[in-house]
This record gives C-alpha cells, structure tokens and sequence, in this order.
C-alpha cells in the first residue's frame, strides 16, 4: 500500500506541473497539508506531534540555510557575470556556419558547470536571439536547456540539484563524474539542433566589435566561487563535526558578496524574485524531507534511470531529496539522470521555464517534443555509455 505522504506529495508535484503559473503557493499548501496530516496520524521520526515537527525541523535547518544563501548568491553572482560582458563577447569567436551554433551550446554548456543552469540559459537565450536575427527554432530552444542542465550535472556549483549533494557532504568528485554522459549527451542533440537552426536562420558573421570586459565583475565571480568551495572543502575535511551545526558554505557565499560591495554594487533588484523561487524550492525539499523513504524502491542505476523520465514532468528539486534521504545511490548517475532529464520538456526544469518566458513559442509539448526529440535519444545514450565505460558504483547509505 502507498504511505498517504506519497499520494499527497505527488498531488503537490502535479499541482506544481499543471499550476506553474502558481507553484509557490501549489507547494505552500501541499506541505501544510503534509504537515497537518503527519501532525493528526503518523508523527515524525524525532517524535510525534509539534516536538516531533520542530525537533525535526531543528535537523533541516543547516541544510536549509545553506541552500537559500546559495540560491540567492548564485543569482547575484550571475547578474554580476552577465554584466561583465563576457557573454556579449564570446559570441565574437564563433564559426560563421552551423558550427557556431554548436559552439554557443558549448558555451551554454560550460557556463552551467560555473553559473545557475537558469543563468546559463538565460545567456544562451539571449546570445541566440542577437546571433539568429530574433529567429530561434524551438528545437534550438531546447538545445539550449539541455546543454545548461547537461552542464550543470556534473558540478557542484551547476545546478541546484548537485549543490543539494554538495550541501549533504557528498563530493564533488563523485559528482564530477557525469561529465561522462553529459559531454556524450551534448554531442547527440546539439549538433542536429545546430544544423536546424542554421538552415531555418544562419548566424550573423559579426557583433559587437567594441564591447570591453568588465574585469572586476569576472574577479567577484571568481572570489565567490573560490570562498564557497574552499570553505566547503575546508570544512569537510578539518571541521566535519561542526558542518551539521552551521551553514558554513551559504555564508561563505554572502560574505564573498558583501566584501565586493565598493568594487561593484551587486544587482539587488534580482534578490525579491528569487527570493520567491527558493521559497518554493524549499518548500518541495522540506516535503520531501517528510516523506517514509524506507518505503522507496531500492537504489540501483534502473531507479536512477527512470527518475530521468520522472523529472521530466516532475520537479527534480524533490526528488534529489528523496534520494538523499534515501541513500545508497552512485551519486553522478543521478545527477546527470535528475539535471539533464527534465530536458525532455520544457517544464521539466527551472531553465526551460525561465527560458520560455523569454521565448512564449517554446510554451507548447507537443512541439517541443517534435522538434527536440533527440533530446531523450541523447539522455538515454549518455547514461547507457556511462555505464558501460565507467559502471555503477553506489555510496554508502548517506
């Protein structure tokens, strides 16, 4: 029999999906409603009742905090890389024919093992727009989503899913090795959706001659990733008892942002919004915190597998939490299977939302799967060569 939890969470995730326009509050009431029912019927696992719910809370919190702080900072931190007009630049270097196209999903691609996987999209979108005249084929629409969750997969600081995995002290190596199916997965659909979008818009051979970079925003990107790893770092392998106790790595972060202050004012306007998004992220992780995982399907690299599909249409935020709370996953198998397989649609993930509010035509299933069908050949090629070149190999219940 399904644990009550499940049901009411998987109504939660579908209200998500059906009501995106509304997901703060879809997720808002669906964990009042977990809570409420955990509160009447089952408890919590640090006890029943308000102790119980606060007790439990009271373990969530370090984990909680460091992923609000990095959420925000990271936005601010792209705000502060989009200004320096390195993204304006790039653009400069690229072949003149369908290999230009390839090489700006390259870009997008590697600007996500850095950036937000939102933000490298975001760049990609709007590179694509000055470059292709305004006409972007929906199928490089969704090449561009797919190359920033592709390239956020296998780095830490590269999508939020990974960031959770490097929070819970998993790392950053164990991660790094989805570069694997990623890099493979880039080459199957990038290069078709290069090739369409050529032939339905061919690529400006020259742009922004005289763009300069802002230097000083490119050195606070780099102070703020140094801190956070090397805090993160440092942490885990000196103070490994304290790093449950207090949010090191998200205050790292905004002691980074608050040091370039007098260098450069940081984009604060970004803040409200995302404030709004992480809120909503939080609230899914704490539903899924909630949930009985002992009652889950076994960790094996078929599970991980089809939690690529499922986060095709489900949040992937949740279900990187649940298999957290779960363990004994190989940690790069589902990095890549939850980052890059919400891909397949444009709602499977925050980038593809993000993106298609800047291009409305995107907004429709039925095309998206139609002209970005390569997308899932890519993903299930890309798991399927690493495992065969690299083999499942799980961690420890975590």
């Amino acid at each position: 029999m399904i644990p009550i939890e499940f049901i009411l969470f998987g109504l939660t995730l579908l209200g998500v999906a059906v009501f995106h326009r509304h997901s703060l509050r879809v997720a808002l009431v669906g964990l009042g409603t977990i809570v409420i029912y955990k509160l009447g019927f089952t408890g919590f696992k640090t006890g029943p009742g308000v102790a119980g719910l606060v007790s439990h809370l009271g373990h969530e919190w370090v984990v909680l905090t460091n992923l609000l702080c990095l959420l925000v900072g990271f936005a601010l931190l792209s705000r502060h890389f989009e200004k320096s007009h390195v993204p304006v630049v790039l653009p400069r270097f690229l072949p003149h024919d369908w290999k230009g196209a390839f090489v700006l999903l390259v870009m997008v691609w590697i600007l996500s093992s850095f950036l937000d996987n939102i933000a490298a999209a975001l760049i990609g979108g709007a590179m694509a727009h000055q470059l292709f005249r305004g006409k972007v084929h929906i199928g490089y629409l969704a090449a561009i989503v797919a190359a920033s969750n592709a390239g956020g997969s296998w780095s830490v600081v590269g999508d939020t899913t990974t960031t959770m995995m490097w929070i819970a002290g998993i790392s950053p190596v164990v991660v790094f090795e989805a570069i694997i199916a990623a890099s493979v997965a880039l080459f199957i659909f990038g290069i078709p959706a290069a090739i369409q979008q050529q032939k339905y818009s061919p690529i400006l051979q020259r742009t922004h001659e005289h763009t300069h970079i802002d230097w000083t925003r490119v050195g606070i990107v780099a102070l703020i990733l140094v801190l956070a790893i090397g805090t993160n770092v440092t942490v885990n392998m000196k103070f490994t008892h304290l790093a449950d106790h207090f949010p090191f790595i998200g205050v790292a972060v905004w002691v980074a942002i608050l040091l370039s202050v007098a260098l450069r004012r940081p984009d604060w306007e970004v803040v409200p919004e995302t404030l709004k998004g992480s809120i909503f992220l939080l609230s899914l992780v704490v539903c899924a915190s909630l949930m009985p995982v002992e009652k889950l399907p076994a960790a094996s690299w078929q599970t991980a597998f089809g939690l690529g599909f499922l986060s095709a249409v489900f949040d992937n935020i949740p279900l990187t939490a649940l298999a957290l709370k779960q363990g004994s996953y190989d940690w790069g198998f589902l990095a890549y299977a939850v980052g890059f397989g919400g891909s397949m649609v444009w709602f499977g993930s925050s980038a593809g939302v993000a993106l298609t509010n800047l291009f409305p035509e995107g907004r429709s299933v039925s095309q998206w799967l139609r002209h970005g069908w390569w997308i899932a050949i890519a993903y299930v090629i890309g798991f399927f060569v690493m495992l065969a070149l690299w083999g499942w190999h799980p961690d420890a219940p975590h």
